[in-house]
């Protein structure tokens, strides 16, 4: 799945859509909680798969951020 991510993430930088990326951020930090809050099986794998989605889209996010100094403080948050 990271390779679809990856694609994902690259196809919303390239479109510079800071939104898209933060809906999925918030999108897979849910997934996440609740694979965490899972009993009866070991969601292990499933969390980290989605561990490392999160940080591809982190990345992302990154790449989105304007240069330091272009942009008051609190205007890219």
């Amino acid at each position: 799945m990271s390779k679809a991510m990856e694609l994902i993430v690259a196809g919303y930088v390239k479109a510079k859509s800071r939104r898209a990326l933060s809906d999925l951020l918030s999108h897979r930090r849910r997934v996440l909680a609740e694979l965490e809050a899972v009993t009866g099986i070991n969601p292990a794998k499933a969390a980290e798969a989605v561990r490392d989605e999160l940080s591809i889209i982190e990345a992302g996010i990154e790449e989105l951020k304007p240069p330091p100094g272009s942009l008051p403080e609190n205007e890219y948050s």
